[in-house]
């Protein structure tokens, strides 16, 4: 009897191993002005584009995530100076969209610190989910700058 059930705790274990590592929290990097006090008390959206907000490593008041794969949102970027990228206005937020190789990000323009939004091409164009930022982009103090 012992034999029979080896195999199956076995089993069992390796499961709950390979199961408790798809649990684990999606990784993002600390931007550097993250310890800013509007980074500390950013609102973040309890959903975005439907996606419920799950947990990051680290868990810190300046990261968000939603989703499976996950939309990232980080507080504490340095301000972004003049570029020639795509930038848009939504809600009356000023964004700088770039495509990256599986998706897109959008970092807020004309804000001391920004806000940096990375979503996987999965959910379509980033524009597309910036309504779900906007208090929190109007939360960071203006800097002057603007989309032209």
């Amino acid at each position: 009897m012992h034999q029979r059930s080896f195999p199956t705790t076995a089993a069992l274990l390796c499961a709950a191993v390979v199961l408790s590592a798809c649990n684990r929290a999606p990784e993002v990097a600390l931007a550097p002005q993250s310890s800013a006090r509007v980074c500390r008390s950013v609102a973040w959206p309890g959903t975005v584009s439907g996606h419920a907000r799950v947990a990051t490593q680290p868990d810190d008041a300046s990261v968000a995530a939603w989703g499976d794969p996950a939309i990232f949102a980080r507080c504490g970027l340095d301000p972004l100076g003049p570029t020639t990228d795509s930038c848009v206005t939504v809600d009356g937020v000023d964004w700088v969209v770039r495509p990256l190789s599986d998706g897109s990000k959008a970092t807020t323009f004309g804000r001391t610190p920004a806000i940096e939004v990375l979503a996987p091409s999965t959910y379509g164009p980033v524009p597309l989910l910036l309504p779900a930022f906007t208090a929190a982009a109007k939360a960071l103090p203006t800097n002057g700058r603007h989309c032209s």
